[in-house]
């Protein structure tokens, strides 16, 4: 095997400020809740559905970030930095254009995404989704701007500065919380207004910050908007099939959110808390997934494939340990969580039985499903792992929680076995074409 391209300082700088930026995202997103939590019940069911279209969002920016960080890392690693600086320009054009359509898009659709799509909800939670939705949507452009600056830092090895710039932005968005929602009394606007503003400054900042000449990938101080289709398809190649499988994903979770309103606000609100805290469980399983991104791209670039397999190795065993301790500490805090959120008895029973179930799982499945395909994805197999990924969603998670929820009769609960069945196909499947070795003959980008 030639010289290690990472030590294990390199991964540790790498991969430790993406752990803190995850737990940071997971934080607030509970500081919201919670805060929101004073105004109501409905509130904290109105800031959970709308929180599901941004979520969809989010990932299929972060899916199309992902490819212009693959096409930028299989450069850096083939030692050709121009034309790692040309991808992260084009990432940014086309993620600026591209953001700006979906906003008009998500602004036209709002009275579909209102009553057909989270379904038969009750007037109050509809009133506050309505004031949610139209605010938190023109943050938009600016958190897709974002995660393409996120992706570029991170890829060159240099996730320290996303992570700060995310302590900002997080920092504005809690204080603010606390002003609006705590000290004035506001509603979900009180949520709303400061995710907003949090989203521009990280934007801004992180474009600003892109234009440092000093940067292995950086912004060219003369840089015209002009599009470079050759490698705008380079870069489309991998986040086409991440942002469909990213899309289809989370447009499921909320085909099952109209079938969880039909549940009852209890069963949302269990839901929406289980969501919130699910999400500080695998944390690290996906920030240590986003660092493969950055190592396999860069072997694969240096035609180095027994280098892909070693790192593969290791940083699964780093996600795997990392999420049995995650998952202790949720199942450990599950009282805490219950009271924090001034649950009902009805709602806190439903919510410590799913955060039970899930976080054993997810110790045990998670990693092969989600942080493993990664390896796949930075080596261009992305096909593979877009066709697994819709397949076994459908079927298990939107098909068998239909059955299990509604049929079986098993309510909100049958929604999240149905979603660790998902899981345990995908595992499978990323196990066999991991071994098999097929991805490493895949097409290169560079």
């Amino acid at each position: 095997m030639k010289p290690l391209l990472f030590s294990n300082k390199d991964l540790r700088n790498l991969i430790a400020p993406m752990v803190v930026e995850q737990l940071l995202a997971v934080l607030v997103g509970m500081a919201d809740t919670i805060m929101v939590a004073v105004v109501g019940e409905s509130a904290v069911a109105s800031v959970s559905l709308v929180d599901n279209i941004n979520v969809l969002l989010i990932g299929l920016f972060m899916a199309l970030a992902t490819g212009g960080a693959v096409v930028a890392g299989q450069f850096l690693g083939h030692k050709d930095t121009k034309k790692a600086n040309t991808a992260a320009e084009q990432l940014i054009f086309f993620m600026i254009l591209f953001s700006v359509l979906i906003m008009t898009i998500v602004y036209l659709g709002k009275w579909f995404i209102l009553h057909i799509v989270f379904g038969q909800i009750e007037p109050d939670v509809m009133a506050y989704a309505d004031t949610y939705l139209m605010i938190v949507t023109a943050s938009i452009p600016f958190i897709a701007v974002y995660n393409a600056g996120a992706a570029i830092f991170r890829v060159q090895g240099n996730s320290a500065i996303s992570m700060k710039i995310s302590i900002l932005m997080n920092g504005i968005n809690v204080a603010g919380n606390a002003i609006l929602v705590l000290g004035l009394h506001c509603g979900v606007e009180g949520v709303a207004i400061p995710t907003l503003v949090s989203r521009t400054v990280a934007a801004v900042m992180m474009v600003c910050l892109l234009f440092n000449q000093k940067l292995t990938i950086h912004l060219s101080k003369n840089m015209q908007i002009r599009f470079d289709w050759g490698m705008i398809r380079r870069i489309l190649r991998i986040g086409i099939p991440n942002g469909v499988e990213n899309s289809m994903f989370q447009l499921g979770k909320l085909v099952l959110l109209s079938l969880i309103s039909t549940f009852g606000t209890v069963a949302i609100t269990a839901n929406a808390v289980s969501n919130t805290v699910a999400a500080f469980a695998i944390l690290p399983g996906q920030a240590i997934g986003m660092g493969m991104v950055t190592v396999v791209s860069q072997c694969v670039g240096a035609d180095d494939y027994e280098q892909v397999r070693y790192y593969t190795k290791k940083l699964m065993k780093y996600a795997i340990g990392a999420m049995a301790v995650t998952n202790l500490l949720v199942i450990a805090a599950i009282p805490l969580v219950t009271t924090a959120y001034q649950l009902s008895p009805e709602t806190a029973q439903i919510t410590k039985n799913i955060l039970i179930f899930h976080s054993i799982c997810a110790i045990v499945i998670w990693t092969f499903s989600f942080t493993l395909p990664n390896a796949l994805r930075a080596a261009n197999d992305v096909k593979y792992a877009m066709i697994v990924s819709l397949l076994s969603m459908w079927f298990c998670r939107i098909v068998m929680g239909v059955v299990f929820g509604a049929y079986i009769g098993l309510g909100v609960m049958g929604i999240w076995i149905a979603m660790i069945l998902d899981w345990c196909v995908r595992s499978i499947f990323f196990l066999i074409r991991y071994h098999r070795g097929k991805w490493e003959r895949q097409k290169k980008l560079i």
